[in-house]
C-alpha cells in the first residue's frame, strides 16, 4: 500500500469533493445524446439503429481511452491529467452545435466521448489519498458522479425547449471548461506523486502496469462491469427514447422518468462502497444480481392481449373472453428506480477489489475493467436499436439483459464455488454439504 503519511483529513476531503464535482460534469456531458440525440433523430430523420449508434459513439471513446488515461494518471497524476482531459473534451461539445451531418455527428461524438474517460483519471487519484480500510467508501463517493446522467435527464430537455440543442452544447462545453480549471487551481498533487518528486523516483513504466492483466480475476471483474455501468449506460441513454416512443410522453417528461432512473443508479454508489467495506463485495454482487433478474424479468413481459374460449353459450356459438396485460407508466417508472438502485450498489462492489488486489496499477487494471464495462455502454445501445427494427417489440431490449444477467449470475457463482473449493481441498469430494454440523 502507497505511503500516505502526512495527509490530513482536510487533504482526502477536498481531493475527493473535487474529483467527484468534476466527475459528475464530465459525466453530464457524457450522457448528453440521450436528450438532444432525440432532437437530431427526428431533425435528421434517423432509423431506430442510426440512434443507438449515435447514442453509443460517445461510450466507445470514453471506454477505450480509459485504459491509456489510467496508465497516465498512474505516472503523471490526476491533478495534470484530469484538467487536460476536460479542456479536450470541452472543444468537441462546443463544435457539436455547427454540425449538419450524420456522419460529423458520429466523428465529434467521438471526441465528446472521452468525457467518459474521466472516471479512471478519478478513480486512480482518489484512491491514493485513503486508507484501503476506507477506499470502498470513498470511491463509491466518487463513483456517485455518475448523477450527471440525472443532471442531464432532468436538465437537459428544458434547456433544450429555451434556447435549441445547439445552445446547450455550447453551455455544456463553457461549464466543462469552468470545472478544469477550477480543479487545477484548488486540488493539489497526490501524495504518491509528491513522494515520487521528493525523492526522484521515477513513475512504473506503461509495461511494467500492464502485467496485472494477464491475471484472470481482472477480467472476471470486468465481466461484472459489464452489466452493471454498461448497462446503465445504455439504459440512461435508451430511456428517454423508450418512454417517448412506448407510452407517449413529451420529452420533457421522458428526461425526468429516465432521471428516477439515473439518480438513485448513481448517488447510492456511495452506499455500495459502504456496504463492500462491511458485508464484503461478493455479498453486494450477489444482491445486485438476483434484484436485477427479479425486475428486469418483470419489465421484459410484452404488452399482450389475450382471447380465452369459455364455455360455449346456449345456443352453442362461442364464448370469447378477452383481456390484455400490460404494465403501467407507474409501475415501469418504480421498477427502474430499483434497477438503477442495484446497479449502483454493484458499480461500487466491483471498484472496490482493485485498490486492494493491485494497489499498485490501479489506473491500469481500473481501466481495463472501466473499459469492458464503457463496451457495454457501446454496444448494448446498437443492439437496442437493431433489435427494435428488427422485431419492433419495446420490451425485447429488456429480454436481452435479462439474458446477460442470468449468464453472468451464472458464471459467478460458480467461479466463486470453484475458489472457495481450490482454498479448502477437502471439500471437493463433498456434494452433499449441510449447514446443520453432523453429530
Amino acid at each position: 500500500m502507497h505511503n500516505i503519511d502526512g495527509v490530513t483529513p482536510a487533504d482526502q476531503y477536498r481531493a475527493l469533493g473535487l474529483s467527484t464535482l468534476a466527475f459528475t460534469v464530465c459525466f453530464a456531458v457524457w450522457t448528453i445524446f440521450s436528450i438532444i440525440g432525440v432532437k437530431i433523430k427526428q431533425d435528421l430523420g434517423l432509423s431506430e439503429t442510426q440512434f443507438g449508434l449515435l447514442v453509443a459513439t460517445p461510450v466507445l471513446t470514453g471506454s477505450l481511452s480509459r485504459i491509456f488515461l489510467g496508465v497516465w494518471t498512474d505516472q503523471y497524476g490526476g491533478r495534470i491529467m484530469l484538467p487536460l482531459q476536460m479542456l479536450i473534451t470541452a472543444i468537441s461539445v462546443w463544435l457539436l452545435a455547427s454540425v449538419q451531418t450524420y456522419a460529423v455527428f458520429l466523428m465529434i461524438a467521438l471526441g465528446l466521448g472521452l468525457a467518459g474517460g474521466s472516471f479512471i483519471i478519478g478513480i486512480a487519484y482518489v484512491s491514493r489519498w485513503f486508507e484501503a480500510e476506507r477506499q470502498g467508501t470513498a470511491l463509491g463517493i466518487f463513483g456517485a458522479g455518475n448523477v450527471g446522467a440525472a443532471v442531464t435527464n432532468f436538465a437537459a430537455p428544458f434547456l433544450v425547449i429555451a434556447v435549441g440543442w445547439e445552445d446547450t452544447a455550447r453551455i455544456y462545453a463553457v461549464v466543462l471548461v469552468i470545472m478544469a480549471i477550477a480543479f487545477y487551481i484548488f486540488a493539489k498533487e497526490d501524495p504518491v506523486r509528491v513522494e515520487q518528486k521528493k525523492t526522484g523516483t521515477k513513475p512504473v513504466s506503461a509495461a511494467k502496469q500492464l502485467e496485472p492483466l494477464k491475471d484472470i480475476q481482472v477480467w472476471r471483474f470486468a465481466t461484472y462491469y459489464f452489466f452493471v455501468f454498461g448497462a446503465f449506460v445504455a439504459f440512461a441513454s435508451f430511456l428517454p427514447r423508450y418512454y417517448v416512443g412506448a407510452y407517449g410522453v413529451a420529452l420533457t417528461s421522458a428526461g425526468v422518468f429516465a432521471g428516477m432512473y439515473s439518480l438513485p443508479g448513481s448517488v447510492f454508489r456511495a452506499l455500495g462502497g459502504w456496504m463492500s467495506d462491511v458485508w464484503g463485495a461478493r455479498f453486494v454482487m450477489y444482491l445486485t444480481f438476483i434484484v436485477s433478474l427479479i425486475v428486469l424479468f418483470v419489465m421484459s413481459y410484452p404488452e399482450t392481449s389475450y382471447t380465452v374460449q369459455g364455455i360455449p353459450n346456449a345456443d352453442g356459438t362461442p364464448r370469447l373472453i378477452e383481456f390484455s396485460f400490460g404494465i403501467p407508466l407507474y409501475v415501469f417508472v418504480f421498477l427502474t428506480v430499483i434497477l438503477g438502485f442495484v446497479m449502483s450498489l454493484g458499480k461500487a462492489a466491483v471498484y472496490k477489489h482493485i485498490p486492494v488486489y493491485f494497489p499498485q496499477n490501479v489506473g491500469a487494471v481500473g481501466g481495463l475493467v472501466g473499459m469492458i464495462g464503457g463496451l457495454g455502454g457501446f454496444v448494448l445501445p446498437i443492439t437496442f436499436g437493431i433489435l427494435l427494427d428488427v422485431f419492433h417489440v419495446w420490451s425485447v431490449v429488456f429480454m436481452l439483459m435479462f439474458l446477460i444477467v442470468a449468464v453472468s449470475t451464472i458464471w459467478m457463482h460458480l467461479a466463486i464455488r470453484r475458489m472457495d473449493r481450490e482454498q479448502h481441498p477437502e471439500l471437493r469430494e463433498q456434494t452433499h454439504l449441510s449447514d446443520v454440523p453432523m453429530p
